[in-house]
């Protein structure tokens, strides 16, 4: 069994690099969808044990309890900073938790139970596990026991940092590339990536808001000139 902490931006300001598509209150469904299906995955695993969700959303804590996950507000960790904060969460859940913990974010709306078995199981085999983005620079997950806690990279080339920073500290780490993991939408082609493969999508909040609806036709449109690098990162099956 493992606990997950998924760390949730103020959903008024998320998601502001699609501000040339998506009006504020489209960008803040958007947001709300996805994190939706990332805890609904979460709490109908069968190997989840725990959910925490770090927000200080003004619905985070509804939205946890919701999907039968614990809530944890920023203010309460006394720092600030992304990592400064999942470290500090991460030291409490794993001081209170004879568990492994996975950290992932909220924006993967093609997420599905195979993708975190996936990274179960690689963590089993000891060390830290890194899912990245699709473009490999990025990470949208972290696997890991008390005995592997990395240092806290998240930002540009996270990856990488991740990576390096877990063999200076004699870590073992696995690389995981996964398409329900890859894809968290942050600009413009993640959008058009998503909106191309909304049949596929398990995601049952982010297909109602896009799926057979307005915005989901004006989006088509407006995206159809984007450029998508690398269109088929999303096939399954993957490693």
């Amino acid at each position: 069994m493992t606990q997950v902490l998924v760390p949730l931006k103020d959903l008024v300001e998320a998601k502001s690099r699609l501000s040339g598509l998506l009006r504020p209150s489209e960008r803040r469904a958007l947001a709300q969808a996805m994190a939706e299906d990332v805890l609904s995955v979460l709490g109908r695993h069968a190997r989840v044990s725990h959910i925490t969700l770090l927000s200080d959303d003004p619905g985070a804590a509804m939205l946890a309890q919701k999907y039968g996950a614990n809530w944890w507000s920023e203010a309460e960790l006394g720092c600030r900073g992304l990592n400064p904060l999942i470290g500090r969460a991460c030291g409490r859940l794993l001081d209170e938790r004879d568990e492994p913990l996975i950290v992932m974010h909220a924006d993967l709306p093609m997420l599905d139970a195979a993708d975190i078995d996936a990274a179960l199981d690689a963590r089993e085999k000891g060390g830290l596990v890194v899912g990245c983005d699709r473009a490999g620079r990025g990470t949208n997950l972290l696997a890991f026991d008390v005995l592997a806690v990395p240092e806290f990279c998240f930002g540009h080339d996270s990856c990488a940092r991740h990576l390096e920073s877990a063999r200076k500290a004699g870590i073992t780490a696995h690389l995981l590339q996964r398409p329900g993991i890859e894809l968290d939408v942050d600009e413009a082609p993640d959008l058009k990536l998503l909106v191309e493969n909304l049949p596929g999508c398990p995601g049952a909040n982010t297909v109602a808001l896009f799926g057979n609806t307005r915005l989901g036709t004006r989006l088509e449109a407006a995206l159809e000139n984007i450029v998508v690098a690398d269109s088929a990162a999303l096939g399954r099956p993957a490693n």
